[in-house]
């Protein structure tokens, strides 16, 4: 639907990674929603981890806005579509404020999505080694691109009352309002670890906490009122909000094309995909369930750490991404899965499995046994493998069809030995040219993670794929 949409918004961005701008827009998320306000959380970029940590604060979905993966014309959509009814949203930026994808300009980056969102920005500065200077750096951010609207600083980690009148001096004589300062407060840090914080999902009740403690500390520091009078600056955004269901029936390419022909998902009843979930699968876009919702499935959740047993009339399979390599020994524990995982895969069912999905399927884990879909082993690398990729799909599966064309990112610090029997999901066509991941019958696995919300048809075939699947499955009558 069209929507004139009033609702009053902040970007939270910093001069680069590091600076504290989770801690912030966390404490602000949880500090607002105290006051009884309905707050809409967002993440700039492909970030799943801080996410969790905004839903834990606000009591909503965490929804990522990705110009990249997603394309500049759907950042407004999709923001649009997690903003209904709320009173207020924050967008938490990445990395430093005009940091994008490498190579592309500001395509990706925080200033981009704030000008899409006609939003005003919040720097987030580290002021832990710096007096006067401050006023430097925040000229520079201000003035860098007019486009972008610096509406004000929250100073961190300010280590005594005068260090504090020192920066808000220097910063005054820049005409630059302080909207907040926090000292340092070690405390309330999340741990962190090799792909960054650790989700939610691991340590909910520390993080409940956590959370709690960064609201409190925010609330302390910050000027919430001016806060929320800078945040109602931000005009009304016209355009129409994105809808799962107009999505799926507008879904068009080769990605919608099934080998048999088109086919209503589930003649016989909706069909079931299960997704993973629970502490070793915590990567996951809400939009992905809400397409697949709209493209006539029902979408359960299992705890592959804890559930012996895929759910009942499961008739497709999706594992995202997560860590399992960090509970490796538990997940090759559940052997009961692992073999129905095995079966289900074995029998042709639509799987679509990314990153940790890849390595839960492969037939090792650092040495530790896993599904055995794959004939591949996987082990840790001192190797980060990070950045977007343009991929097109190189063979025909039950997630796409060759020819397919969709953006993702890579993040990793594990390899995977491929074996036989299988042909790659994808070929990436920038920033580098290699296949990638596998596919073999109902089998899509691979590193790449994916945005449906930019390519609705995914969601459509394999949903429809699953339709397939229950049919054949469901007994004669």
């Amino acid at each position: 639907m069209v929507t004139s949409l009033p609702i009053p918004r902040l970007v939270i961005a910093a001069p680069s990674s590091g600076s504290g701008k989770t801690t912030v827009a966390t404490g602000l998320m949880a500090a607002f929603s105290e006051r009884g306000l309905a707050v809409s959380p967002h993440k700039a970029g492909p970030d799943y981890i801080d996410p969790g940590y905004h839903a834990l604060a606000t009591g909503r979905p965490g929804r990522n806005l990705d110009a990249f993966m997603c394309g500049p014309e759907l950042v407004a959509p999709l923001f649009a579509h997690g903003a209904a009814g709320c009173d207020l949203a924050l967008i938490e930026g990445v990395m430093g404020l005009y940091d994008g994808a490498a190579g592309r300009g500001e395509l990706a980056s925080t200033a981009q999505v704030a000008k899409l969102l006609r939003a005003p920005v919040v720097l987030v500065v580290d002021a832990s080694s710096q007096s006067r200077s401050v006023a430097a750096l925040v000229h520079g951010f201000a003035s860098f691109d007019p486009q972008v609207r610096l509406g004000g600083v929250i100073l961190n980690k300010v280590g005594s009352d005068r260090h504090e009148v020192m920066l808000r001096e220097a910063l005054e004589e820049a005409g630059m309002p302080v909207l907040g300062v926090l000292r340092r407060a070690p405390q309330v840090a999340a741990p962190s670890r090799h792909l960054g914080l650790v989700p939610v999902a691991e340590r909910r009740a520390d993080a409940v906490s956590s959370v709690g403690a960064l609201a409190d500390q925010v609330r302390a520091g910050c000027d919430l009122d001016a806060l929320m009078a800078l945040a109602r600056t931000a005009p009304p955004l016209d355009g129409e909000a994105w809808d799962a269901g107009a999505a799926i029936a507008s879904a068009s390419g080769p990605a919608a094309v099934l080998a048999d022909g088109p086919a209503e998902a589930g003649r016989g009843g909706r069909p079931l995909v299960a997704v993973a979930g629970g502490a070793a699968f915590t990567f996951s876009y809400a939009e992905h369930a809400e397409l697949l919702t709209a493209a006539g499935a029902d979408v359960v959740t299992f705890d592959p750490l804890r559930d012996e047993r895929l759910p009942d009339g499961t008739a497709g399979l999706v594992i995202g991404g997560g860590f399992p390599e960090v509970y490796a020994p538990e997940l090759s524990a559940n052997e009961p899965l692992r073999g129905a995982v095995a079966a289900f895969a074995a029998a042709g069912g639509p799987v679509a499995a990314e990153c940790a999905g890849l390595l839960y399927l492969a037939s090792s884990l650092d040495g530790k046994p896993m599904c055995g879909v794959l004939d591949a082993d996987a082990r840790m690398s001192e190797r980060l493998t990070l950045g977007y990729r343009e991929a097109v799909a190189v063979s025909d599966s039950s997630l796409a069809v060759a020819g397919t064309r969709l953006r993702g990112h890579e993040f990793h610090r594990t390899v995977i030995e491929p074996g036989a029997g299988a042909s790659p999901a994808w070929g990436f066509t920038h920033p580098e040219r290699r296949v990638e991941g596998f596919v073999r019958d109902g089998v899509h696995a691979s590193y790449l993670h994916t945005h449906w919300a930019a390519a609705p048809a995914v969601a459509r075939r394999f949903a429809e794929s699953a339709g397939r699947f229950a049919e054949a499955a469901a007994p004669a009558r």
